[in-house]
């Protein structure tokens, strides 16, 4: 007499049916299905013994339920992404949470090259110059009024220019008679040097450092016979067709400072109030 061949959960014999065995022991397939298969995630139901079932983070899917939850669009075979609890496809999540490129529109794709700046990205191939229209990439770029300007052409179309070299100015400079100046080009009339961060004076339309200035045109001081240039100890007095630095107007006999007070001429000298009455 042959042994008896019983599912090992409802007792029913398997002779002649399905079954499916798990640690060796055998189940119908009713009694399989309600004790091992999984429930899928989407609609509860089982995923019995002969449904293809998907795993994604330890959730279960029937083939026919793991879709996505904007388009409906099957997943099963395809790329997609979890935002929270949500399955989507490559497509549905790019529209809805990738950027958009502010130039044509479209979505920037994961995974392809964009570019940021502030709160807006483009496609690498559509941040281009707004005059040359050619790529910026990683090059320096100016912005300007929601514009992008590669540095060439924004200095052609923008930036002041030299009043010597009349080459465009791109950073510091020197103003000199409303006009600018790179701070190189910027000279003194007469010896040349460099006239920038320094005292300065002028002549007509031209530049002078103070010791050009003073030994080309300053009035000289009738006490000391150094310039009167105006500059550091620069107050000086006036008498006639006379000048003197403020510390050097003094009595020609006492060295009494004159410097507000009165004076009597008496040829090249001048005399304190006392040493005239001598």
């Amino acid at each position: 007499m042959s042994e008896p061949f019983n599912c090992a959960k409802c007792k029913e014999t398997l002779y002649g049916r399905k079954y499916i065995q798990v640690d060796s022991s055998p189940h119908c397939i009713s009694c399989y299905d309600h004790l091992f298969a999984n429930t899928c995630q989407v609609c509860k139901e089982l995923i019995r013994h002969n449904s293809r079932e998907l795993v994604y983070e330890d959730q279960h899917y029937h083939e026919q339920c793991f879709r996505c939850m904007r388009c409906d669009h099957s997943l099963a075979d395809e790329p997609f992404t979890c935002q929270g609890e949500v399955l989507l496809c490559n497509d549905c999540y790019c529209n809805e949470f990738s950027a958009k490129c502010v130039a044509c529109d479209n979505t920037i794709m994961p995974g392809s090259r964009k570019l940021e700046y502030g709160d807006t990205a483009w496609h690498e191939e559509c941040f281009v110059c707004r005059v040359c229209e050619q790529p910026i990439g990683s090059q320096a770029f100016i912005p300007d009024k929601g514009d992008n300007y590669c540095v060439p052409c924004y200095e052609r179309k923008f930036a002041p220019r030299c009043s010597h070299c009349k080459q465009a100015l791109t950073q510091g400079g020197v103003t000199y008679r409303d006009e600018p100046w790179h701070k190189e080009c910027f000279l003194c009339t007469g010896c040349k040097g460099p006239l920038a961060s320094q005292p300065f004076t002028s002549q007509g339309e031209d530049p002078y450092c103070v010791k050009c200035f003073s030994n080309m045109y300053a009035q000289k001081c009738a006490a000391c016979s150094k310039p009167i240039t105006g500059f550091g100890e620069g107050k000086y007095i006036s008498f006639e067709n006379r000048q003197w630095h403020q510390p050097c107007f003094k009595c020609s006999k006492c060295s009494v400072s004159l410097v507000g007070a009165g004076f009597f001429p008496d040829g090249e000298c001048i005399l304190c109030k006392d040493c005239n009455e001598k």
